[in-house]
C-alpha cells in the first residue's frame, strides 16, 4: 500500500482523535482517575517540603531557637510515609492501566481483521497490518497511560507552585508566569512540526516492516534468483529514508529541549536577582526567598516534562491515527440488521434459526463489475446450477475465472440481479451461514502451525480423532502422514513449510472434507500437485464431489470431463457452456485449449 493512501486527519494535535481510543479505555476510567490523584497528592507533598523549609529558616536557624522542631519532623516524616504509598499505588495501577488498554486495541484490531474482506488482504501488506496490530497499539497503550502520570503531576506541581509563589510574593511569581507563557508558545510551535515528522517517520515504519516481511517469508526464492544485493540495496533506501526523518525529529527535539532549560534557568536568575534585592531591603526573608528559588528550580522539571510530554502525545497521535483508520475499515459486504438479528453475526450466530442448505445455485440476470473497475465483467447472466451438480470453469490464465464462484461465496456482491441458493437470495441470510457450508480449496493452501491432525481438525473444531483420520483417508492423504516422523502429530512448521506443495494441498483436502460442505469450491486445486499425487486423489475427489453442488476451476481440463456445466471463460466474459462432449464437438475454444493441452501432455508421457 502507498503510503499516501493512507486515512488522513487533522495535520495538529487533535483531542477528537485521541478520544477515538476512549471505548478501549473505559474499562480503566477509575484507575486512571485515582492515578491521577495520587499524582496531584504526590505534586502537592513536592510543594510542601521547600515550604516547610523556609518555616524552619525562618522561625528557627534565623533566631537560634529548636521550638517545634518535633512536630516539623513528625509531620515530615508521615509526608514521605504518604509519598511512598502514593508512588507504589500509582505505580502498580499505571502498568495494569497500560496492559489492559494495549491488550483491548489489539483485540479489537483483531476482532475487526476477522471480519474485513479478502480484498482487505489483497490490498494491504502483512508488514503494514502487523505495525498497527503490534506496534501501534503498543505505542498508544504506553503513551496515554504513561503520559497521564507525567501531566498529573508535571500540571498539579505547576498550579500548586503557582500558588505558593504568589502566596509568598506576587512580584516574583509574575516573571516566572511570564516565562512560562513564552514557554507554551515554544511547545505549540515545535509540537506542530514534530506530529507531521511523525506521522511520516510511521508511514516509513510500516513500509519497513513490511519490507522485512517480504524479505523472510521469500528467503528461499531471494536465495534462488541471487538477489540478496538488490533486496539489501532496496531495503537500505527504506531504512535510509527513515533514518533521515528521524534524525529531523532528533534534531527538533535536540534544540526545543535546551530552550525549555534556558527558559526555566532565566527564570531562575531573575528570581535570584530580584529576590536578593528585596532581601537586602528586608522586603522578605531570606527562608521565603531560598522557598521561591526551590519552587522555581522546581518548576523547571515539571515544565521539562509537560514539554517532553507534548511532543510524545503528538508524536503518539500517528500511531492512534493509524489504528483508528484501520478500525473504521468497513467491509464492503455486510449483512442487513434484519438479517443480523435472524441469524446472528460471526461472533454471536443464532444456529437455531439457520435452514439446511441443499445446493442449488441460480444466477438470476446477474451484471457484476469489480468495485475498482470501469467494465461489467458479467452483463445479464443467467444460469440454474441443480443441488449436486458440477460446474467447471475453464480458460486461459488471468481469463477472469474466479468471478463466479466470488459471487456464489459472496466475496463480492453482484451490481445488478441476484444470486440465488435454494430459491432465495443470499443476501436474505447471513454471510456466516453461507460460509458454514462453504468448502473451498485454494491453489496454493495455507497450514497453520501445528500438527497434521491438527489442521486437518480446523475443518471441524468438535470432530474426533477417528473422523479427521476418516477425512484423511477419503482423500488418500495417510499415506504420506503416517510416513511421517511423528504421523499424525508431526508438526507442519510455519505455513506448512516443512510439507511439500502436494502434500499440503492433500491436507488442504481432507480439511475440506471433515466440514462436509453442501457447496464444494476447488480453486485449481490439483495444479500444484505431481501427477503421481493427482493420479491418488483423483477417483477419490469425483466421490467426494458427489451429492455436493461443486464449483471447479480447472487448470488440467482432464480432470473436469464429467463436469455437469463447463463454462468456458475469455477476458472476463463466458464465451462457451456445455458438457465436455458437447463443447468438443463444437470445436470452439474449449477444443482449442484441451487439445493444446492434451498435445503438451502427450510428449511428457512418452518420455516416461
Amino acid at each position: 500500500m502507498d503510503e499516501n493512501q493512507e486515512f488522513q486527519y487533522p495535520k495538529s494535535f487533535s483531542l477528537k482523535t485521541w478520544l477515538k481510543i476512549w471505548p478501549f479505555a473505559r474499562g480503566m476510567g477509575k484507575k486512571l482517575i485515582l492515578i491521577a490523584a495520587l499524582l496531584v497528592v504526590n505534586a502537592f507533598i513536592d510543594i510542601l517540603y521547600p515550604l516547610m523549609l523556609a518555616h524552619v529558616l525562618n522561625n528557627n536557624l534565623a533566631v537560634g531557637s529548636t521550638a517545634g522542631l518535633v512536630p516539623y519532623f513528625i509531620l515530615l516524616g508521615s509526608l514521605v510515609l504518604v509519598q511512598v504509598s502514593c508512588v507504589y499505588f500509582f505505580l502498580r495501577h499505571a502498568m495494569f492501566a497500560e496492559f489492559y488498554i494495549t491488550k483491548e486495541l489489539r483485540q479489537a484490531v483483531f476482532e475487526h481483521l476477522q471480519v474485513l474482506p479478502i480484498s482487505y488482504y489483497n490490498q494491504t501488506p502483512v508488514g503494514y497490518i502487523l505495525a498497527r496490530a503490534v506496534s501501534d497499539t503498543a505505542n498508544i497503550g504506553d503513551r496515554l497511560v504513561w503520559g497521564i502520570v507525567d501531566m498529573s503531576w508535571g500540571v498539579g506541581y505547576m498550579i500548586f507552585a503557582i500558588i505558593a509563589m504568589f502566596v509568598l510574593n506576587w512580584k516574583l511569581a509574575l516573571i516566572v508566569l511570564a516565562l512560562m507563557v513564552v514557554l507554551a508558545l515554544l511547545t505549540g510551535w515545535f509540537q506542530q512540526r514534530i506530529l507531521v515528522m511523525n506521522r511520516k517517520v510511521r508511514r516509513r515504519n510500516s513500509i519497513m516492516t513490511g519490507a522485512m516481511n517480504e524479505g523472510i517469508v521469500g528467503a528461499r526464492t531471494t536465495k534462488s534468483l541471487v538477489l540478496e544485493e538488490q533486496n539489501l540495496a532496496e531495503f537500505m533506501s527504506i531504512t535510509g529514508a527513515m533514518k533521515k526523518l528521524s534524525t529531523k525529529i532528533a534534531l527538533m527535539r535536540s534544540i526545543f529541549s535546551p530552550l525549555v532549560f534556558f527558559v526555566g534557568s532565566l527564570a531562575v536568575a531573575m528570581v535570584l536577582g530580584m529576590g536578593g534585592a528585596m532581601v537586602t531591603e528586608q522586603v522578605i526573608l531570606v527562608g521565603t526567598l531560598s522557598a521561591f528559588i526551590n519552587l522555581a528550580l522546581g518548576i523547571i522539571h515539571p515544565l521539562t516534562q509537560i514539554a517532553h510530554v507534548l511532543p510524545e502525545f503528538v508524536a503518539s497521535q500517528a500511531n492512534v491515527e493509524r489504528v483508528s483508520a484501520m478500525l473504521e475499515k468497513q467491509p464492503e459486504i455486510v449483512d442487513a440488521p434484519d438479517v443480523v438479528a435472524r441469524y446472528g453475526s460471526n461472533f454471536d450466530p443464532k444456529e437455531e434459526n439457520w435452514e439446511p442448505l441443499h445446493g442449488e445455485v441460480t444466477f438470476q440476470d446477474v451484471t457484476f463489475r469489480y468495485p475498482d473497475g470501469t467494465v461489467n465483467v458479467l452483463e445479464h447472466f443467467n444460469l440454474i446450477v441443480p443441488a449436486g451438480a458440477t460446474v467447471a470453469i475453464v480458460g486461459e490464465t488471468g481469463a477472469g475465472k474466479s468471478t463466479l464462484v466470488n459471487l456464489v461465496c459472496r466475496f463480492f456482491e453482484p451490481t445488478g440481479g441476484q444470486v440465488l441458493i435454494d430459491g432465495r437470495d443470499i443476501q436474505s441470510r447471513s454471510q456466516l451461514w453461507l460460509h458454514s457450508h462453504l468448502g473451498y480449496v485454494l491453489q496454493n493452501p495455507h497450514l497453520f502451525s501445528g500438527s497434521v491432525r491438527e489442521n486437518i481438525r480446523y475443518g471441524r473444531l468438535n470432530a474426533t480423532d477417528a473422523e479427521v483420520e476418516a477425512a484423511a483417508r477419503a482423500v488418500s492423504a495417510h499415506q504420506f502422514i503416517e510416513q511421517l516422523e511423528g504421523g499424525w502429530d508431526a508438526d507442519v512448521g510455519e505455513g506448512g513449510d516443512r510439507l511439500s506443495t502436494g502434500q499440503k494441498q492433500l491436507l488442504s483436502l481432507a480439511r475440506a472434507v471433515l466440514a462436509d460442505p453442501r457447496i464444494f469450491v476447488l480453486d485449481e486445486a490439483t495444479s500444484s500437485i505431481d501427477t503421481q499425487t493427482e493420479a491418488l486423489i483423483q477417483e477419490a475427489t469425483m466421490t467426494l464431489l458427489a451429492g455436493r453442488t461443486s464449483f471447479v476451476i480447472a487448470h488440467r481440463l482432464s480432470t473436469i470431463r464429467t463436469a455437469d456445466i463447463i463454462l468456458v471463460v475469455a477476458d472476463g466474459d463466458i464465451i462457451e457452456r456445455g458438457t465436455h462432449e458437447s463443447l468438443m464437438a463444437a470445436r470452439g475454444s474449449y477444443y482449442e485449449l484441451f487439445t493444446k493441452q492434451f498435445s503438451t501432455f502427450v510428449p511428457e508421457q512418452k518420455e516416461q
